[in-house]
């Protein structure tokens, strides 16, 4: 009998280690490492590998070229390393330079195929990609406002609410500043609108958004606000596996994504918003930024409801439609931009990269509003389509609104 009940035990022990947590046999392989020096080790155990990578966007970058609507355009990709295989089978990559304060994220190549870092369980999903996460925060530096500080910190929700023109219930993220809970304060509302194939969580786990507010807030170079992030995609109710469509790949070939219909349904989130939050209902308090889509989507909104926002941010946005006839939305441009302006709104801001393939478009905008002295604020920096300048616009934006 009590040879039974240590089998028995033996094996349950071993189903729990299977069945439930992972509290065993971790890593034995320590990466990524920030060195003393600034360099960033990576490695990785691979004994039967014949050639080891990783790629990154900490690398210096590669031009690279694709076709869109006839034409090749080029713009950066992530750089590429080789790594040297040492004892065990252990592969490793110190770089040779100091990597500079920011969030990164990088994979390996083994024998050609991708992967995540095994030893590194920060993983971001980006659309359908899985990469691994490398912060290297400094103080005083712009990467210092993505790490968590022992600040006030505000409260992030998942909210659903209903919307007639979709015709079913779908997901907002809010972001409520710290103290929202125990004050009877009103707040102003900055709406954050994500890029093609993201979703409500992509600000929050890739753009760092919350920390960004947290730490700006409480520096006092921002005021406490309460901040949307809307699911451009207005075919779906939420992010992946988050909605009644269940185990299926996220991709940015969603319908309804560009014509039309999400601009048309927001005002359904703003009623909702003032109606369930204590938000400040006016234009005064209003804000509305988004990247790339959500850029295209922040400049569509803005124009057909000049009397909504009176602060609206692009970044690296995908301005002009191919067919104005799919909606009224995107017709009239010129006479809706000199209707908005006409208002007088507090801040128009545009942020786009030197090498973001969507940077002609963008100055052929700024062109149009230099002919006819539309006023706006325009930041260029170094890099492409890339989450580094987003979180950038996004710690720049932020600042600036509601003064």
């Amino acid at each position: 009998m009590k040879r039974l009940a240590l089998i028995l035990t033996a094996a349950f022990i071993g189903f729990s280690a299977n069945a439930q947590q992972a509290l065993w046999g971790g890593p034995q392989v320590e990466s990524p490492v920030i060195n003393e020096d600034g360099t960033v080790t990576f490695r990785l155990q691979a004994p039967k590998a014949v050639k080891v990578e990783v790629t990154g966007d900490f690398l210096p970058t590669q031009k690279l070229t694709f076709e869109m609507n006839g034409n090749k355009m080029e713009y950066d990709a992530p750089g590429v390393a080789e790594l040297k295989e040492g004892p065990n089978g252990v592969w490793e990559y110190t770089t040779p330079f100091v990597v500079a304060p920011e969030m990164y994220t990088y994979t390996f190549r083994v024998n050609g195929f991708t992967t995540i870092d095994p030893n590194n369980v920060f993983v971001n999903r980006d659309i359908a990609s899985l990469t691994s996460v490398l912060l290297v925060p400094v103080a005083g530096e712009r990467s210092d406002l993505y790490a968590i500080h022992k600040v006030p910190h505000g409260s992030v929700a998942k909210v659903w609410y209903h919307s007639d023109k979709a015709g079913f219930d779908r997901r907002l993220t809010v972001y409520t500043p710290a103290g929202y809970e125990t004050s009877k304060a009103k707040y102003p509302v900055l709406y954050v609108l994500h890029g093609i194939g993201g979703d409500e969580d992509a600000w929050v786990t890739q753009g760092r958004a919350t920390q960004i507010l947290d730490n700006l807030i409480a520096r006092g170079e921002a005021k406490p606000m309460i901040v949307v992030f809307t699911n451009g995609n207005i075919s779906q109710e939420a992010a992946p596996l988050e909605n009644a469509d269940g185990y299926t790949r996220p991709t940015m070939a969603l319908p309804q994504t560009m014509e039309g219909s999400f601009e048309t349904a927001f005002p359904e989130i703003v009623k909702f918003i003032d109606s369930h939050y204590r938000s400040i209902a006016k234009k005064q308090s209003r804000a509305i930024c988004g990247l790339s889509m959500g850029g295209f989507h922040t400049l569509y909104n803005t124009l057909n409801y000049p009397d909504l926002f009176n602060y609206s941010g692009m970044f690296s946005a995908a301005i002009g439609v191919n067919d104005t006839s799919v909606s009224p939305i995107y017709q009239d441009f010129d006479k809706k931009l000199a209707t908005y302006f006409s208002k007088k709104p507090a801040l128009l801001w545009i942020g786009c990269g030197k090498t973001d393939f969507l940077i002609q478009a963008n100055r052929d905008f700024m062109k149009k509003l230099d002919e006819k002295g539309y006023p706006y604020t325009f930041m260029e920096t170094e890099g492409g389509h890339i989450w580094r300048n987003w979180r950038v616009y996004l710690s720049e934006f932020v600042p600036l609104i509601f003064k």
